[in-house]
């Protein structure tokens, strides 16, 4: 199906952000146009998020995921926000639901400007996160960074927030350590069939985490949605926190923090901010792109 489509270009607290709108049609983002905008400066990207018609009743659109090298992503909490944003903006609704291959997401944005997604439940069996090697808890698995007397990372929570989760706990700011080095062999290691997102969180109270991501199929993000609901809720699984946390994302611009709530009914709430940044069209089978004249622009 030829001819180019709308898009915006938005983030998440950084979270480099595409949002295509591909109603009305039936093909999608290909991975080839996904490669071809991650490799332009002025459209790289961590996520886009194809926003599809809906297939299942009562839902408002199916989102179609896709990394900058073009694999599939099953979640993306910063990417919902934006997501939300943008359909708010075009209807002036509040509240929105959305179908992913992670499940049915349920989310609302707020007086204030920010968007509250309901992530679902997290997974904690090790062979549905997945993991290669089975471990009855895998809130601490066996996995180690460094020497075997003196490891760099070790003993990380496991778990799936629609996507696999390893959540790294270090005792110093997770700037400090070199994640572009460890991340891509985290991330491919044997442990993690279907790969994994590699987080590192400290705990700086006992209701608030700073940490930084590795993202499976991005690389090293500013800020990561899913990453921060699994690391809000493997700090409540060890300990390490109450149920509600304010996370610090470490190399985001912004300094507006999420909140990471783990319901009593399981479910994991996160909310935060999202910001369009410009607009423009785009063909989703080469990646083709024009960028929409600025309003400044237009009136000059």
């Amino acid at each position: 199906m030829a001819g180019q489509v709308e898009f915006a270009r938005m983030n998440g607290l950084g979270n480099k952000i595409l949002v295509v709108d591909m109603r009305g049609r039936t093909d999608k983002v290909t991975p080839e146009a996904a490669i071809a905008l991650a490799a332009d400066p002025a459209t790289e990207f961590d996520q886009i998020m194809a926003i599809h018609d809906p297939r299942a009743q009562g839902t408002d659109a199916w989102i179609d995921i896709l990394n900058c090298d073009g694999t599939k992503a099953q979640a993306c909490g910063n990417g919902t926000r934006c997501v939300v944003q943008a359909l708010a903006a075009e209807t002036g609704r509040k509240t929105f639901t959305f179908q992913t291959a992670a499940g049915i997401l349920n989310a609302q944005e707020h007086e204030d400007g920010t968007i509250s997604v309901d992530m679902g439940k997290p997974v904690f069996q090790w062979d549905k996160i997945p993991l290669s090697e089975e471990f009855f808890d895998t809130s601490r698995i066996e996995l180690q960074i460094g020497p075997i007397d003196a490891p760099i990372l070790h003993s990380p929570s496991a778990m799936s927030m629609g996507n696999p989760h390893a959540v790294f706990w270090v005792d110093k700011d997770p700037m400090s350590f070199d994640l572009e080095r460890f991340g891509p062999m985290l991330e491919n290691h044997p442990m993690f069939p279907e790969k994994a997102n590699i987080t590192l969180a400290q705990v700086t109270s006992d209701s608030s985490l700073r940490t930084r991501t590795w993202e499976r199929g991005a690389g090293l993000t500013l800020a990561c949605g899913s990453a921060a609901c699994a690391a809000g809720v493997s700090a409540a699984r060890t300990g390490r926190a109450g149920r509600k946390v304010t996370i610090d994302v470490a190399s985001a611009p912004s300094r507006q923090p999420l909140v990471i709530e783990w319901k009593d009914n399981d479910h994991v709430v996160m909310t935060g901010p999202a910001e369009w940044e410009w607009s423009g069209k785009v063909d989703p089978e080469t990646g083709a792109f024009s960028r929409d004249a600025e309003p400044e622009a237009q009136a000059n």
